[in-house]
């Protein structure tokens, strides 16, 4: 290699960049923290908020009881709806076109009617349903359909359902087509190529908008009053208020329930999307560094070397 070569491949000097100044950024961020101050200031000098009685309830034995309660139906609400929108995620994309059809049923239902309205049919389901004779016997639901708690998991779960079917057949669609074909090269059936191959690469598109349905099925449960059910957080919030005629710092103490396991659910995503995005990492291998100094005559900067492969590369 000549001196002129060399010359040619060397790297030129990184330009100093001087970054701009955004004074108008400043500016807004300071007006806006002044107004949060002026109004929390505010609220804090108001009678009508109460703040006696909201700290005098914000840790009361019923609240937290109702907090309970209310990560109950959130989690097995959440279950049932990830099982069942799986399965019907799976239907939806069978090549059997009745499996389809019934799926696709499914989410129409499901989707094109308000979560109320389903929980006030729910709640009025015991007195369309006392006894169902099924021709050698009669099964009275009377007490299954008088569980108010078991009607709140089954209508919440039932709808959240329709949507996580959505959101896994994202997933799946999302995995690349040569997956599947090299899973049937090997002889795996179709529905072995969904458990072993496709449904683990999809849970990292699946688990960021599954962590929002969570977050939301949380906020949800507030609608459980309509079958009726009052034993979650904001129903026996609304129970003591209207024994105080104080509603005011009552939903200020389930707002700030609320805020708090919603802030454990986000935590608990953050880390659940960190561990299933490990294999999305860009970080580069010996043998593909090595191919990249030859192509650039020296390694670029920009990149990292993996530690897994590396004995492989030396073979």
């Amino acid at each position: 290699m000549t001196a002129q070569q060399t010359t040619t491949r060397r790297r030129p000097a990184e330009n100093k960049a001087i970054p701009l100044r955004h004074p108008g950024r400043w500016v807004f961020a300071t007006v806006l923290v002044l107004l949060v101050a002026v109004f929390f200031i505010d609220a804090a000098k108001r009678d009508a908020y109460h703040w006696d009685i909201y700290f005098q309830y914000l840790l009361d034995t019923r609240i937290a009881i109702a907090a309970l309660h209310t990560l109950a139906l959130t989690v097995l609400a959440m279950l049932l709806g990830v099982v069942l929108g799986s399965i019907i995620a799976v239907l939806r994309m069978s090549p059997n076109p009745v499996l389809q059809g019934v799926a696709w049923l499914y989410l129409w239902i499901f989707r094109g009617t308000p979560v109320y309205v389903q929980l006030v049919f729910w709640g009025l389901l015991s007195s369309i349903y006392q006894m169902v004779n099924i021709g050698v016997a009669e099964i009275d639901l009377n007490d299954v359909l008088s569980n108010m708690f078991l009607l709140a998991v089954l209508g919440l779960g039932l709808n959240e359902a329709a949507y996580m079917a959505e959101i896994v057949r994202a997933g799946i669609q999302a995995v690349p087509e040569g997956q599947s074909e090299a899973s049937k090269a090997l002889g795996m059936t179709w529905w072995q190529n969904m458990r072993r191959t496709v449904l683990p690469q999809a849970m990292r598109i699946i688990i960021p908008p599954t962590g929002n349905e969570l977050i939301s099925m949380l906020k949800t449960t507030s609608l459980v009053i309509a079958i009726p059910y009052a034993g979650e957080l904001y129903g026996r919030s609304t129970d003591i208020s209207n024994s105080i005629f104080l509603p005011v710092p009552l939903l200020l103490v389930a707002a700030t329930w609320y805020l708090v396991i919603t802030s454990m659910l986000m935590i608990a995503q953050y880390y659940l999307e960190r561990y299933y995005s490990r294999g999305s990492s860009r970080q580069l291998t010996t043998r593909q560094l090595a191919a990249l100094a030859d192509a650039e005559g020296q390694p670029p900067r920009n990149v990292t070397v993996g530690s897994e492969l590396t004995d492989g590369s030396q073979s």
